[in-house]
């Protein structure tokens, strides 16, 4: 049975952003007094800055750090940000099966407003939350729960998909029970992926467009 509606994530899913906001957050750390290695910041992309920070500053000034970071990406990355190929395609594809489409991002909500213009998407989806909206960002599962209750009551978990580029997508998606399909284009290790829970991988939502009748989210 096809699905009912796919959650997209967005940065390093939908558009190529994962490395720049590595050196934001990179950055930030450093004007906040500590040096991380580039590859370990990365490696946390994908969560929101609520569960990012805490990672390195345990005991730091979570919100302070977070807005500094949001200024600085926003002056000096935010213009980088590309889209990948064929997003607009892909999601007009799955609305042609009747299959809704919703965002479930860890992005702050100027942001997905921006990526959905980037992309060409926003007449095109029909439910969406960000950092904004929730109170814990991915790995909770709590942006996932928020656009299932906006996709409508008669929407059956059990025939949902998340698509997602990190490990966070699938482990946040997996504790309300939802299958995650993977893709490559963040830069995350397929066998992270995997362990983590997505069901199928494509390289990126070009692939996931050319071998969409025969992926999950259509058998």
């Amino acid at each position: 049975m096809p699905a009912q509606a796919v959650l997209f994530d967005i940065d390093g899913t939908l558009v190529d952003s994962v490395d720049l906001h590595a050196r934001a957050w990179q950055e930030a750390f450093a004007h906040f007094g500590k040096q991380i290695p580039f590859e370990k910041v990365r490696a946390q992309i994908g969560k929101g800055g609520d569960q990012l920070i805490p990672v390195f500053f345990p005991e730091g000034p979570v919100e302070e750090i977070d807005r500094w970071r949001s200024d600085h990406f926003k002056r000096s990355y935010f213009h980088q940000v590309r889209p990948f190929p064929k997003v607009r395609e892909l999601f007009e594809a799955i609305l042609a099966r009747r299959i809704r489409i919703g965002l479930a991002s860890s992005a702050k909500g100027d942001e997905l407003e921006h990526y959905k213009r980037l992309t060409k998407i926003d007449d095109l989806v029909q439910a969406e939350t960000s950092a904004d909206d929730v109170e814990k960002s991915k790995p909770h599962p709590d942006v996932f729960e928020a656009a299932l209750k906006r996709l409508g009551r008669d929407t059956d978990p059990k025939r949902v998909f998340a698509v997602g580029d990190t490990p966070w997508d699938a482990i946040a998606a997996g504790k309300i029970s939802l299958r995650t399909v993977g893709v490559l284009c963040g830069g995350f290790p397929e066998a992270d992926l995997r362990k983590a829970g997505c069901v199928s991988i494509y390289r990126d939502p070009a692939d996931l467009l050319a071998r969409l009748e025969d992926s999950p989210l259509l058998r």
